[in-house]
């Protein structure tokens, strides 16, 4: 019997907008803009890497819309009226696209008069009538109708219809639709009748939504039914719309009906797959210089790398990193990676031979499998080495079902695998790599492991392509993305090992043939990336920045993190209490100057108390809609003498603070140290800074009342103090340096107040005004801010903050010179350097669009200041444990780095001593390697809370 036919139907035009839309503008040697292209390029490959051999199709094809208007325009001359025509540098890639697809040798079908959706429908319902199985490749609400069984009109069996959602990796079948709609397939058409559609501008019903809309049908089966119903109903809104709208229902309903009866442009059987003949695409790739897509076709004949029947198995090379024109020789061609090929081990036997071939190789890469993300809590489960292609392994250490009674599979003893594996993972002679390996430090640290030496690959990356586009896809350094990206490899993830949602399992209750896996997947994909990411290093000159600044900043943060700092939950709960109280106060003033009770939280109906009902001037509604309110606005109101204004900012702010700190906070206290643990990320900011998260000690409020109050709850324990040691206006100093402005260097040189300085140099005279004008203007024109941004800032007029602009430049012309240098090479090299060489990409710096080309620009002025700023901190952070080591002081700890800060927890009696020992790592953190022309300043406080150090 011949297998059953699957065809897949690829919403074309929807990948083509998310591909625009998600990725930065890119263009190819011949100038032609191609960012949608290389995004639809790529999600087509992935689409192909991930249809394996047991649900691939048979058949396939693109469904693309034609441009111009459908047999719909006829119908209702405003449907799709309100869509914006598309992008000027989109409009070029359409044809692009179309050869895009040609180069995959994939049918490419379009048809004038109709839409996409309608030659999907009539080639799936044309499939089903042959007992063909089709799964629809889209996400298109509209699209949902057609899912479901049928029966074939040749007899035989059934014939399913389904969708994929790519984005979300998720199959849409009849439950899925049901869950989305309230209503099985069907019915889809009839509630979308209702609601409408304002994207396609299908009117429905005003004032009926989603819940409505599912509701009715739910109630009385069909829309003609509720229509029918609807004079019976009693008096309502709803029952007037029913009866008033009732013909916009019925036309909504046509305009919502597929078209399942089109010509078929094409006959289904030349939609059947075979391998992709690599030619084709190789001159595609090459033609628009998508280069590390072509590495992905080997020598760039290959096809993609997981053999599927639309990708027939192909080795891919490792060399996707090589610099051109460096004279180091190309990595050697690895085989594809193959799962299969995994050991699990599960006896002591093998472990030892798995640790004696890691110690004779002197490099391991490895991964901790455990119970949650949180470090301080989270339960080991297993831990995977790899030492090559194909050669991982995975070793459960907690597997089994958490009930008493749950068998167990065999497994080392958790305490004797570790007994074993500590030499391994504590040798000065094996180099131990991770991805983002400050977890896996972590979890390893509280079985009482100090793994040392590490790399990090996700550092590695971080240093390399920090806000780097590669070929057009963003920049981040997550396992799964740059497996993706270098390798051509797609992960197992761990929503396919261990589900999602309410049916998800913890990773120890995972069989072991699946955990491993996944586990030495991990392992080996970080293996690969070490071998990718290591040699870019000295060619890319990033091997300064990783090697003196960020690699051995990750053991430390390590310890921060695990020291974790003391909250005083009884001050967070009075204080909290005393925000709510005040917050319920505030909420009956708003509601007294609005003359009526509203949701102060929802956006919409503040606007429309400003602006409608209050009739405040400078409402400014968005496509929603509905009146922006956001800060800058009502900032703008409060100092036009706007109470309710005033008000709102300060509910907004209590709010705020009550949620993500007095409250946040005591459920953050780990309750087996009594302390509140939160998480660096060492690549959460392109600059460099470290990110705080879970909870985010970042955002507190620096300089306000409010912010030392909740500061005053970070406490030392009983003889203790905390210690607060704060880089003074480093950045201020910084930009001295590198613009090289003789009279701010002079400023800092005699200890004076910058400040004054600056409002001497600009406004002939200091006092409160022009101090804190200068101050305003100083911190302003380092960011690049314009000169409408200046004027918001100072409340005064575009013409006069452009005058002050002048002058500053005028006054101080090395910060001209600096900000004219700074975007010209962005501009020519695509990127800004610190002063010890991190590299921050801007990919968007010649944008044709006006706010991303301003924003990128405002961004470039200020990172080699910000990032030379992050640079010093982190050397600061590196040097201080071996300095307070070397003065006897090993037990002061160093438990946060917020901003330009560093926060310590000492005997109150060695306060002074690791004083002056902290003052002058910080002072001298830039040297050896780099001089400054001006003093760093370092102000150091102490007292029993972190409020009381300030």
């Amino acid at each position: 019997m011949e297998p059953k036919q699957h065809l897949y139907l690829v919403d074309g035009s929807a990948y083509i907008f998310r591909a625009y839309h998600r990725l930065p503008p890119l263009t190819n040697p011949q100038g032609t803009p191609v960012g949608a292209v290389y995004g639809y390029t790529t999600m087509l490959w992935k689409l192909a890497d991930d249809l394996n051999k047991a649900d691939g199709p048979t058949h396939m094809a693109v469904i693309l819309d034609a441009s111009g208007t459908s047999f719909r325009n006829d119908i209702y001359d405003q449907y799709k009226a309100n869509r914006p025509p598309p992008p000027e540098d989109l409009k070029p890639q359409f044809p692009l696209i179309r050869d895009a697809t040609r180069a995959f040798s994939l049918p490419c079908i379009e048809e004038t008069g109709l839409e996409a959706d309608d030659l999907i429908a009539s080639y799936a319902r044309a499939a089903t009538q042959r007992g063909w199985d089709v799964t629809i490749v889209s996400s298109d609400k509209d699209l949902m109708q057609l899912v479901g069984k049928c029966k074939p009109a040749e007899g035989g069996g059934e014939a399913c219809i389904d969708m994929l959602d790519t984005m979300k990796n998720q199959r849409i079948d009849v439950p899925e639709v049901i869950e989305k709609f309230g209503v099985p397939p069907e019915k889809v058409g009839d509630v979308l009748a209702l609601m409408g559609d304002s994207v396609d501008n299908v009117p429905g019903i005003r004032g009926i939504g989603p819940k409505t809309a599912t509701k009715l049908i739910q109630e009385h089966g069909s829309l003609e039914a509720a229509l029918a119903a609807a004079p019976a109903m009693k008096p309502s809104k709803l029952r007037e719309s029913l009866i008033e709208h009732a013909e916009m229902a019925r036309l909504s309903r046509v305009l919502v009906q597929l078209k399942e009866d089109c010509p078929l442009p094409m006959p289904l059987d030349d939609f059947k797959l075979g391998a992709i003949p690599p030619d084709p695409l190789a001159a595609f790739l090459t033609e628009h210089g998508f280069h590390s897509l072509l590495k992905r076709l080997g020598d760039g004949k290959g096809s993609p790398d997981r053999p599927t029947q639309l990708n027939p198995a192909k080795p891919v090379t490792a060399a996707a990193g090589t610099k051109a024109g460096s004279d180091r020789q190309p990595l050697p061609t690895l085989p594809a990676i193959d799962r299969s090929l995994y050991a699990c081990v599960q006896d002591e036997a093998a472990l030892q031979a798995w640790i004696d071939r890691a110690m004779a190789a002197h490099m391991v890469a490895f991964d901790t499998e455990t119970s949650a993300l949180d470090a301080m809590r989270a339960d080991l489960a297993g831990i995977s080495l790899a030492l090559g292609p194909g050669d991982a392994c995975y070793i459960p250490l907690g597997h089994g079902g958490t009930d008493m009674f749950a068998e167990r599979p065999m497994q080392v003893d958790k305490a004797r695998a570790l007994a074993m594996l500590k030499p391994l993972l504590e040798s000065d002679a094996v180099l131990k790599v991770g991805q983002n390996c400050k977890y896996d430090l972590n979890i390893l640290a509280r079985h009482g492991i100090h793994v040392a030496p590490i790399d990090d690959t996700m550092v590695m990356s971080f240093d390399l392509d920090a806000g780097r586009s590669m070929d057009g896809i963003g920049g981040g350094h997550g396992m799964d993305e740059l497996s993706t990206r270098h390798l051509g490899h797609t992960t197992l993830t761990f929503k396919d090992i261990c589900g999602s949602g309410k049916k998800a399992i913890p990773f120890g209750e995972v069989p072991l043939d699946r955990a491993t896996e996944y586990a030495a997947e991990d392992a080996e994909v970080t293996w690969r990336l070490h071998r990718l990411l290591k040699p870019r290093l000295p060619d890319e000159a990033a091997t300064r920045i990783y090697e003196r600044v960020d690699r051995p900043l990750v053991p430390v943060v390590a310890q921060m993190e695990r020291h974790g700092i003391k909250v005083d939950r009884e001050r967070l709960a009075a204080l909290s209490a005393t925000f709510a109280e005040e917050i319920g106060r505030l909420e009956g003033q708003i509601h007294a100057l609005a003359g009526q009770p509203f949701t102060i939280g929802s956006p919409k109906q503040l606007g429309e108390i400003l602006f409608d009902k209050l009739g405040y001037k400078g409402g400014r509604k968005g496509k929603t809609g509905q009146y922006s309110t956001d800060q800058a606005i009502l900032e703008g109101l409060a100092g036009e003498g706007a109470e309710i204004a005033t008000k709102v900012l300060e509910w907004r702010q209590l709010s705020k603070l009550r949620s993500t700190y007095t409250e946040a906070l005591q459920e953050a206290i780990n309750l087996q140290t009594g302390r509140v643990h939160t998480s660096y990320s060492l690549v959460g900011a392109q600059t460099g800074r470290l990110s705080s998260t879970e909870p985010n000690l970042q955002n507190i409020p620096i300089r306000t009342e409010l912010g030392r109050q909740i500061r005053d709850a970070f406490v030392a324990e009983p003889d203790n103090v905390l210690l607060a040691a704060d880089y003074s206006q480093i950045e201020l100093r910084l930009a001295a340096h590198m613009a090289d402005v003789p009279e701010l260097k002079e400023a800092f040189a005699a200890g004076e107040d910058i400040h004054a300085r600056t409002a001497q140099e600009m406004f002939g005279e200091v006092n409160r005004d022009t101090r804190g004008r200068a101050k305003t203007v100083n911190f302003a024109i380092l960011y690049g801010i314009s000169r409408w941004g200046l004027a918001a800032r100072l409340g005064v007029p575009p013409e006069e903050a452009q005058a002050i602009i002048d002058l500053y430049f005028q006054r101080f012309p090395g910060i001209q010179r600096y900000i004219h240098d700074t975007l010209g090479q962005v501009r020519e090299c695509g990127y800004s350097e610190t002063l010890f060489g991190r590299k921050c990409w801007f990919p968007r710096i010649g944008s044709p669009n006006q706010a991303e080309r301003q924003g990128s620009e405002r961004a470039a002025i200020n990172a080699p200041i910000q990032g030379t700023c992050a640079d010093i901190i982190k050397r600061a952070m590196v040097r201080m444990m071996p300095a307070l080591e070397a003065a006897g002081l090993g037990h002061v700890r160093m438990l946060l780095q917020v901003h330009d800060e560093l926060v310590f927890e000492l005997p109150a009696s060695d306060a002074e001593a690791a004083s002056a020992v902290i003052r002058s790592v910080m002072e001298g953190a830039a040297r050896p390697s780099i001089e400054l022309t001006v003093p760093l300043g370092v102000e150091i406080g102490t007292g029993a809370s972190w409020g009381a150090a300030h």
